[in-house]
């Protein structure tokens, strides 16, 4: 059976890293920012949430690209949905609150999880998609991912899966692939990686799904094992087959961006669209996106909001066509 995500297919379409813009910081904000901006990750440490914004910080700060503190925290909650909530109801207007987010807003919405979508915050910028893998302790019986899909199709209480909430998806579209029954699986919500890890090592989740960056230092580490990437081809410096070597036609990317509160004052939206723009482009960030497998997918203002439009409409289409 050949399912290749139409959401997929769109992401890897556009890996293409986009120039910065040549936006001018407005007058009317000449002395922004004046104080600390908080940097909030709506997920747990060592969640692809967390990972993100703190490789933002690090970057401008590094870069020396932005000259006041940029403290960072993590609200954890609902992959995301939480602090959104808390986004849109308590900052309205402010400009020292940024946050991170991806498809989980989209997910956390059309599933009812949230009722709050894209539309009610201020979309600053998308930065870089990153691909799903599975991965599993190096212990595991699991030794590739027809073992876990056999395993499930047989037994699906069986084998518990770490997942949050916008990474059930693609491992839904590998068990429809395998030919199993995706509304069968044994899912273990988690905020993000950290908490899958802990979760492997004390034996309480048999694998687990997320983002290459919040795996890959255990997987170059030989502490973690990979049993497949959502890739179209194996991905450099990542010793991991992919789905589709193993006879899962399945690909599926990630995309991450940062966004600010309703109504973030119009001086502060370009502003962090030129420095975001800057640091895509220098050492540090390069170095940062190498390390943690990001591809660079730098896009602002109409182009970004067009790309939210289509990769929301086609979520919602896959979403309907699972059910």
């Amino acid at each position: 059976m050949k399912i290749r995500s139409t959401i997929g297919a769109l992401l890897a379409a556009s890996l293409i890293v986009t120039g910065c813009q040549d936006t001018e910081r407005p007058v009317a904000g000449a002395g922004y920012p004046a104080g600390p901006v908080t940097m909030t990750a709506g997920a747990t440490a060592g969640s692809g949430f967390d990972i993100t914004i703190r490789a933002v910080v690090e970057a401008l700060q590094k870069e020396k690209l932005v000259d006041v503190p940029l403290p960072v925290e993590n609200k954890p909650g609902e992959s995301g949905a939480t602090f959104l909530a808390t986004m849109v109801e308590q900052y309205k207007g402010r400009d020292d609150q940024v946050s991170v987010t991806s498809l989980s807003m989209m997910m956390n919405e059309l599933r009812g999880k949230s009722e709050y979508g894209y539309d009610d915050v201020t979309m600053i910028a998308r930065l870089m998609t990153e691909y799903f893998v599975v991965v599993t302790r190096p212990d595991s019986p699991f030794n590739n991912l027809d073992d876990v899909m056999t395993a499930i199709k047989s037994d699906p209480g069986g084998v518990a899966v770490g997942a949050a909430n916008d990474d059930q998806a693609p491992f839904d579209l590998l068990v429809s692939a395998a030919g199993g029954d995706a509304a069968t699986v044994d899912y273990v919500p988690f905020e993000g990686g950290g908490d899958q890890i802990a979760a492997l090592r004390q034996g309480g989740i048999s694998v687990a799904i997320g983002g290459v960056s919040e795996f890959i230092d255990l997987l170059t580490a030989g502490d973690l094992q990979p049993l497949g990437v959502l890739a179209e081809e194996r991905l450099p410096g990542l010793d991991a087959p992919t789905a589709r070597e193993q006879g899962l036609d399945v690909t599926l990317s990630n995309w991450r961006g940062l966004y600010g509160p309703p109504e973030m004052p119009e001086f502060a939206v370009p502003y962090w669209q030129n420095v975001l723009g800057q640091m895509v482009e220098s050492p540090t960030w390069k170095q940062i996106a190498e390390r943690n497998q990001f591809t660079t997918t730098f896009m602002t203002g109409e182009e970004f909001h067009a790309f939210l439009v289509e990769i929301q409409v086609d979520l919602k289409a896959a979403l309907e066509e699972g059910q």
